[in-house]
């Protein structure tokens, strides 16, 4: 009897896993994280197409529901998120290494406005289909994760990958070195969750989330002394103050990229570059003893940056290869540890340089970024070259994908190449008067009802008489680093 029920029962899962439904819509797309949804509200704000969002995740946000539970965005939050909502309250800090900049939301916050603009803005426009737990299959198909049931989606115009950047974060993939099973190597996320007291504290990884958790031990008491910080490579900081949306930071923001152009017209060299670019504060380092070889667009404070000059126990001998219970072995020598002693992992690839694609071909839009490290102002501009333009040609010309970056040279390419799709911008006066509205964009939190104001008029002259000369230099620097 038993035998007999368990073979119905199989045979009625079989039966629902088999089932496929049929969905018709305009646009279906792959991922509902940061991108996906700022290219979805682009194109529910601009057309009357229907959308279908298919996601793995419980809840809309991507990676953020992966993310460790103290971060926090690193440029501010009236840059990030979906056009027509606002995140946060446009409100500075009083307190803390960010006092006197504007507030940067925090994971919890980022998570909560991402199911806000679902539940309350994309949903109810009756337009917009929405498929959590549901993996995409190829071929326009996705099956839900808890039923097991399979969509055949009928795509009435373009498929759209939003999950192309790849963004991975610590909790989702474990260490790429091995570590004795007598070792403790937590992910960043498990940090607030440590049991106890620990000897000391090795951070393995030099990025932005490297970063965080050197941050986070200091702001908890942890003597810099007790932390060890294993950088692979040194790497250029984006310095906060110059991403500032109040138009009493017009000169850090619009002069800075202002500066960053001239820079690159007087460099007699690349280092002469980085050098005039660090004594101008538009790019930050740790260290004057080591130059910076990575840049990856994290961004700090000036503040933020000293409390990590104070760790002086920096390891640089290249990449992890194994963690024993007396040792940690480098690329480039070995250090001593011990199992009383916490080894923090960050040094999953957070956002990895993937080879630029055309981002409109046929019926797909592959969603990547076309000014340096604004991935989600990237993803609204490309929805509204889809509801504005016609030809996929056109929208390629003004859509060339800027590589996330990942060497310092890398900084010249992603200058180079957000130069050139600003100058393809220009001569649309309507996507001008796009770009002068939506608060994804930088220029737009420094215009009013009246217009740009007498010194950003300047500012934008200075910088449009020396774009040509910096695309010159930038293009003889890259061919002389290569």
């Amino acid at each position: 009897m038993t035998q007999t029920n368990n073979k119905e029962i199989h045979n009625r899962k079989t039966a629902t896993h088999s089932d496929s439904e049929v969905l018709s819509v305009d646009y279906l797309i792959i991922g509902s994280g940061a991108m996906g949804l700022a290219f979805a509200d682009a194109i529910v704000t601009e057309t009357s197409a229907t959308v279908a969002l298919v996601d793995k995740h419980d809840r809309p946000g991507g990676h953020w529901n992966d993310a460790y539970p103290f971060v926090r965005l690193h440029q501010p939050s009236a840059f990030y998120g979906v056009s027509s909502r606002r995140l946060g309250n446009n409100a500075k800090d009083k307190s803390g290494w960010n006092k006197g900049l504007f507030e940067l939301a925090s994971g919890t916050e980022v998570c909560t406005y991402f199911d806000q603009v679902m539940q309350r803005g994309l949903l109810p426009t009756g337009r917009v289909k929405y498929f959590p737990m549901s993996e995409y299959l190829g071929d326009n198909r996705f099956r839900s994760l808890v039923t097991g049931a399979t969509t055949q989606v009928k795509v009435n115009k373009k498929r759209v990958d939003a999950t192309y950047m790849n963004v991975v974060v610590p909790s989702t993939r474990g260490p790429v070195y091995s570590v004795a099973q007598e070792s403790q190597c937590i992910p960043l996320n498990d940090l607030p969750r440590t049991p106890a007291p620990n000897d000391g504290y090795v951070v393995i990884g030099a990025g932005k989330t490297g970063i965080d958790a050197c941050l986070w031990l200091l702001r908890h008491g942890v003597a810099p002394g007790r932390i060890r910080w294993i950088m692979p490579r040194d790497s250029w900081y984006l310095n906060r103050r110059n991403i500032q949306p109040g138009k009493e930071f017009l000169d850090n923001t619009v002069g800075g990229q202002m500066r960053g152009l001239e820079a690159a017209t007087k460099a007699s060299s690349v280092t002469d570059l980085f050098d005039t670019l660090n004594e101008s504060g538009q790019l930050l380092r740790l260290s004057d003893e080591h130059r910076p070889r990575m840049y990856r667009c994290a961004t700090v404070t000036e503040a933020e940056l000293e409390k990590l000059r104070t760790i002086e126990n920096v390891i640089r001998l290249g990449r992890v290869q194994e963690i024993t219970a007396t040792q940690i072995i480098l690329e480039q020598g070995r250090i001593a540890t011990n199992q009383n002693t916490l080894h923090v992992d960050c040094s999953a690839d957070g956002l990895a340089q993937r080879p630029a694609v055309p981002v409109f071909a046929d019926d797909q839009i592959t969603l990547q970024a076309v000014r340096t490290c604004q991935q989600v102002f990237s993803a609204a501009f490309i929805g509204h070259l889809e509801a504005a333009y016609e030809s996929d040609n056109e929208k390629n010309a003004l859509s060339a994908p800027v590589p996330h970056p990942n060497t310092d040279i890398d900084w010249l390419r992603s200058t180079l190449a957000t130069t050139l799709n600003g100058i393809a911008w220009a001569q649309q006066p309507k996507l001008q008067a796009w770009l002068g509205q939506n608060r994804l964009n930088f220029g737009a939190h420094f215009t009013d009802k009246n217009g740009p104001s007498d010194e950003l008029q300047a500012l934008a002259a200075r910088s449009q008489e020396l774009t040509l000369p910096a695309i010159t230099r930038l293009e003889e620097l890259l061919a002389l680093s290569e």
